[in-house]
């Protein structure tokens, strides 16, 4: 499996490709930034970050892009930002119909690090060990993408029997509903043939002979 991660942000967007399966050595075949300038038009940077993306969707083929989940911060305009540059990298993913996942921060930790609360110090320094790198990918952001590819090996089997699952179930109870309803109208049908009235005519008693 080979996961393309995206660290979203407007000024910094961490990008990463690492590919392998849960429970065997993972490979990092690149890791990176792409950059758009603070003072340049919104627009132009979202165009930017896109290029960006597809660039790296051209060069290393993921078959699966992770995005980090944007959740609620202080600061607004940076949750705003963030928001932005995740929808052209789900955008960029789904034009090429690559499966794009989505995993919150805590999530990402708890795969790499075994702690939803560890800071960017630890994620980059267990990326390091478990990539065999010789030092922690920089900036943050980089590091950061490369968790997230990390977590989506590590979690895709798990969601998948999970997906799986509530699959078989919908269709069970799709089956069962159907069956209920056939017996209903079954039951209805019966019920009214017994309920209507037998109009077949009936003949008239024969007379008398003189």
């Amino acid at each position: 499996m080979r996961v393309l991660g995206v660290d979203p942000g407007l000024t910094r967007c961490g990008v990463g490709v690492v590919e392998g399966v849960a429970g065997r050595p993972l490979t990092m075949h690149g890791v990176g930034v792409v950059r758009t300038p603070a003072d340049a038009e919104l627009g132009q940077r979202l165009v930017a970050i896109e290029q960006g993306i597809e660039q790296w969707l051209d060069e290393h083929r993921p078959e699966f892009v992770a995005v980090e989940r944007v959740f609620s911060q202080h600061n607004v305009q940076t949750v705003m930002g963030t928001a932005q540059a995740s929808a052209v990298a789900m955008l960029c993913a789904a034009r090429r119909g690559i499966p794009v996942a989505l995993h919150t921060p805590s999530e990402v930790k708890a795969a790499v690090t075994g702690n939803g609360r560890a800071d960017k110090a630890q994620v980059g320094a267990m990326v390091t060990r478990l990539l065999r790198l010789d030092a922690p990918p920089k900036p943050a952001d980089a590091a950061d993408a490369l968790a997230l590819a990390i977590c989506h090996i590590w979690r895709a089997p798990a969601q998948n029997r999970l997906q799986q699952a509530v699959a078989q179930n919908r269709l069970q109870q799709a089956v069962a509903q159907n069956r209920l309803q056939q017996a209903a109208a079954l039951h209805a049908s019966k019920a009214a043939s017994r309920q209507a009235p037998n109009h077949a005519p009936q003949q008239a008693p024969k007379g008398r002979t003189a």
